[in-house]
Protein backbone atom coordinates (compact mmCIF):
# COMPACT_ATOMS: atom_id res chain seq x y z
CA UNK A 1 0.00 0.00 0.00
CA UNK A 2 1.04 3.64 -0.43
CA UNK A 3 2.34 5.08 2.83
CA UNK A 4 1.28 8.63 1.96
CA UNK A 5 -1.74 10.11 0.21
CA UNK A 6 0.01 13.31 -0.83
CA UNK A 7 3.06 15.37 0.04
CA UNK A 8 0.75 18.19 1.13
CA UNK A 9 -0.95 16.00 3.72
CA UNK A 10 2.44 14.92 5.02
CA UNK A 11 3.54 18.56 5.31
CA UNK A 12 0.27 19.80 6.80
CA UNK A 13 -0.58 16.91 9.12
CA UNK A 14 2.41 14.57 9.27
CA UNK A 15 0.24 11.85 7.73
CA UNK A 16 2.31 8.74 7.00
CA UNK A 17 0.68 5.31 7.21
CA UNK A 18 2.32 2.38 9.00
CA UNK A 19 3.12 -0.52 6.61
CA UNK A 20 1.18 -3.73 7.15
CA UNK A 21 4.27 -5.82 7.97
CA UNK A 22 5.22 -3.42 10.78
CA UNK A 23 1.66 -3.36 12.13
CA UNK A 24 1.64 -7.16 12.37
CA UNK A 25 5.06 -7.18 14.05
CA UNK A 26 3.87 -4.68 16.64
CA UNK A 27 0.65 -6.58 17.29
CA UNK A 28 2.64 -9.76 17.85
CA UNK A 29 4.24 -8.02 20.84
CA UNK A 30 0.80 -7.95 22.49
CA UNK A 31 -0.54 -11.08 20.82
CA UNK A 32 -2.51 -12.25 23.85
CA UNK A 33 -4.41 -8.98 24.11
CA UNK A 34 -5.19 -8.87 20.38
CA UNK A 35 -6.82 -12.29 20.72
CA UNK A 36 -8.83 -11.40 23.85
CA UNK A 37 -12.32 -10.47 22.71
CA UNK A 38 -12.98 -7.87 25.40
CA UNK A 39 -9.53 -6.22 25.37
CA UNK A 40 -9.95 -2.54 24.52
CA UNK A 41 -7.71 -0.89 21.92
CA UNK A 42 -7.49 2.87 21.34
CA UNK A 43 -5.56 4.21 18.36
CA UNK A 44 -5.12 7.99 18.88
CA UNK A 45 -4.29 8.61 15.21
CA UNK A 46 -6.23 5.79 13.60
CA UNK A 47 -6.07 6.91 9.97
CA UNK A 48 -8.12 4.52 7.87
CA UNK A 49 -7.68 1.66 10.33
CA UNK A 50 -4.19 0.26 9.72
CA UNK A 51 -4.05 -1.02 13.30
CA UNK A 52 -7.73 -1.34 14.18
CA UNK A 53 -8.64 -3.52 11.18
CA UNK A 54 -6.06 -6.28 11.90
CA UNK A 55 -6.88 -6.12 15.62
CA UNK A 56 -10.56 -6.69 14.83
CA UNK A 57 -9.70 -9.57 12.50
CA UNK A 58 -7.69 -11.22 15.29
CA UNK A 59 -10.54 -10.76 17.75
CA UNK A 60 -13.08 -12.20 15.32
CA UNK A 61 -10.84 -15.22 14.80
CA UNK A 62 -10.96 -15.71 18.58
CA UNK A 63 -14.75 -15.38 18.47
CA UNK A 64 -14.90 -18.09 15.84
CA UNK A 65 -12.76 -20.46 17.92
CA UNK A 66 -14.77 -19.92 21.11
CA UNK A 67 -18.31 -19.43 19.83
CA UNK A 68 -18.34 -20.70 16.25
CA UNK A 69 -20.83 -23.47 17.06
CA UNK A 70 -23.49 -21.05 18.33
CA UNK A 71 -24.72 -18.47 15.85
CA UNK A 72 -26.36 -16.47 18.64
CA UNK A 73 -23.20 -16.26 20.75
CA UNK A 74 -21.02 -15.71 17.70
CA UNK A 75 -23.05 -12.62 16.75
CA UNK A 76 -23.11 -11.19 20.27
CA UNK A 77 -19.39 -11.61 20.87
CA UNK A 78 -18.47 -10.37 17.39
CA UNK A 79 -20.27 -7.15 18.24
CA UNK A 80 -18.47 -7.02 21.59
CA UNK A 81 -15.14 -7.33 19.76
CA UNK A 82 -16.10 -4.35 17.62
CA UNK A 83 -17.27 -2.44 20.69
CA UNK A 84 -13.77 -2.72 22.15
CA UNK A 85 -12.16 -0.93 19.19
CA UNK A 86 -11.64 2.84 19.57
CA UNK A 87 -10.00 5.51 17.45
CA UNK A 88 -9.43 9.23 17.13
CA UNK A 89 -8.53 10.84 13.82
CA UNK A 90 -7.88 14.46 12.88
CA UNK A 91 -8.84 14.15 9.20
CA UNK A 92 -12.51 13.65 8.37
CA UNK A 93 -11.99 11.53 5.26
CA UNK A 94 -9.79 9.13 7.22
CA UNK A 95 -12.28 8.62 10.05
CA UNK A 96 -15.06 7.98 7.53
CA UNK A 97 -12.89 5.42 5.75
CA UNK A 98 -11.87 3.80 9.03
CA UNK A 99 -15.50 3.29 10.04
CA UNK A 100 -16.27 1.81 6.63
CA UNK A 101 -13.28 -0.54 6.77
CA UNK A 102 -14.18 -1.92 10.19
CA UNK A 103 -17.82 -2.27 9.20
CA UNK A 104 -16.75 -4.20 6.11
CA UNK A 105 -14.69 -6.63 8.21
CA UNK A 106 -17.66 -7.19 10.50
CA UNK A 107 -20.10 -7.61 7.62
CA UNK A 108 -17.83 -10.07 5.81
CA UNK A 109 -17.36 -12.20 8.92
CA UNK A 110 -21.09 -12.54 9.65
CA UNK A 111 -22.38 -12.22 6.04
CA UNK A 112 -24.38 -9.13 6.99
CA UNK A 113 -26.34 -6.85 4.70
CA UNK A 114 -27.31 -3.22 5.42
CA UNK A 115 -30.83 -4.46 6.20
CA UNK A 116 -29.61 -6.58 9.14
CA UNK A 117 -30.09 -5.22 12.65
CA UNK A 118 -26.57 -6.30 13.55
CA UNK A 119 -25.14 -4.34 10.61
CA UNK A 120 -26.92 -1.20 11.72
CA UNK A 121 -26.00 -1.80 15.37
CA UNK A 122 -22.35 -2.11 14.33
CA UNK A 123 -22.61 1.18 12.43
CA UNK A 124 -24.01 2.87 15.54
CA UNK A 125 -21.16 1.51 17.67
CA UNK A 126 -18.55 2.72 15.18
CA UNK A 127 -20.14 6.17 15.10
CA UNK A 128 -19.60 6.37 18.87
CA UNK A 129 -16.19 4.66 19.08
CA UNK A 130 -14.36 6.30 16.16
CA UNK A 131 -14.16 10.02 16.78
CA UNK A 132 -13.31 12.85 14.40
CA UNK A 133 -11.10 14.97 16.64
CA UNK A 134 -7.66 15.71 18.03
CA UNK A 135 -6.09 13.28 20.50
CA UNK A 136 -3.66 15.95 21.73
CA UNK A 137 -6.32 18.46 22.74
CA UNK A 138 -8.83 15.70 23.54
CA UNK A 139 -11.47 17.69 21.68
CA UNK A 140 -13.78 16.72 18.84
CA UNK A 141 -13.68 18.51 15.50
CA UNK A 142 -16.36 20.90 16.79
CA UNK A 143 -14.51 21.59 20.04
CA UNK A 144 -16.40 19.39 22.48
CA UNK A 145 -14.56 17.13 24.94
CA UNK A 146 -14.03 13.67 23.44
CA UNK A 147 -16.31 11.14 25.11
CA UNK A 148 -16.00 7.39 24.63
CA UNK A 149 -18.59 4.70 25.22
CA UNK A 150 -17.59 1.81 27.46
CA UNK A 151 -19.54 -1.18 26.19
CA UNK A 152 -20.05 -4.41 28.06
CA UNK A 153 -21.91 -7.59 27.23
CA UNK A 154 -24.06 -8.54 30.22
CA UNK A 155 -25.47 -11.72 28.71
CA UNK A 156 -28.76 -12.86 27.16
CA UNK A 157 -28.27 -10.59 24.17
CA UNK A 158 -28.01 -7.34 26.15
CA UNK A 159 -25.25 -4.73 26.14
CA UNK A 160 -24.52 -2.02 28.68
CA UNK A 161 -23.15 1.40 27.71
CA UNK A 162 -21.50 3.98 29.94
CA UNK A 163 -19.90 7.18 28.61
CA UNK A 164 -16.63 8.62 29.93
CA UNK A 165 -14.70 11.75 29.04
CA UNK A 166 -11.26 11.03 27.63
CA UNK A 167 -9.56 13.88 29.53
CA UNK A 168 -10.77 12.39 32.82
CA UNK A 169 -9.72 8.86 31.93
CA UNK A 170 -6.21 9.99 30.99
CA UNK A 171 -5.83 11.51 34.44
CA UNK A 172 -5.56 8.03 35.98
CA UNK A 173 -1.76 8.10 36.20
CA UNK A 174 -1.62 11.42 38.03
CA UNK A 175 -4.44 10.48 40.38
CA UNK A 176 -2.74 7.22 41.39
CA UNK A 177 0.79 8.63 41.66
CA UNK A 178 2.44 8.33 45.06
CA UNK A 179 2.00 11.53 47.04
CA UNK A 180 -0.98 12.66 44.97
CA UNK A 181 -3.85 14.28 46.84
CA UNK A 182 -6.11 11.67 45.22
CA UNK A 183 -3.88 8.63 45.77
CA UNK A 184 -6.13 7.19 48.47
CA UNK A 185 -9.29 7.37 46.43
CA UNK A 186 -10.64 4.35 44.58
CA UNK A 187 -11.31 4.52 40.86
CA UNK A 188 -15.03 4.40 41.56
CA UNK A 189 -14.73 7.75 43.37
CA UNK A 190 -12.87 9.48 40.52
CA UNK A 191 -14.01 7.96 37.26
CA UNK A 192 -17.74 8.43 37.18
CA UNK A 193 -19.52 8.03 33.86
CA UNK A 194 -21.03 11.12 32.31
CA UNK A 195 -24.00 9.01 31.26
CA UNK A 196 -25.24 5.48 31.84
CA UNK A 197 -27.72 3.85 29.47
CA UNK A 198 -30.27 1.14 30.06
CA UNK A 199 -29.21 -2.29 28.75
CA UNK A 200 -29.84 -2.59 25.01
CA UNK A 201 -30.30 -5.48 22.58
CA UNK A 202 -28.97 -5.53 19.03
CA UNK A 203 -32.33 -4.43 17.56
CA UNK A 204 -32.45 -1.54 20.05
CA UNK A 205 -28.93 -0.48 19.09
CA UNK A 206 -29.87 -0.76 15.43
CA UNK A 207 -32.76 1.66 15.90
CA UNK A 208 -30.30 4.34 17.05
CA UNK A 209 -28.13 4.06 13.95
CA UNK A 210 -30.15 6.15 11.52
CA UNK A 211 -29.27 5.23 7.94
CA UNK A 212 -26.20 3.03 7.83
CA UNK A 213 -24.09 3.14 4.65
CA UNK A 214 -23.64 0.08 2.49
CA UNK A 215 -20.29 -1.69 2.44
CA UNK A 216 -18.53 -1.40 -0.90
CA UNK A 217 -18.64 -4.57 -2.98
Amino acid sequence: MNLIRSKKRVADHGEVFTPAWLVEAMLELVKGETERIDARFLEPACGSGNFLVPVLKRKLAAVQVKFGRSDFDRRQYALLALMCSYGIELLEDNITECRANLLEVMADYLSLTPADDLYRAAFHVLSANLVHGDALTMKTAVGDPITFAEWGYIGKGKFQRRDFRLDVLTGAASFSAEGSLFAGLGNHEIFRPTKTYSPMTIPELARQSGSAPEVAA
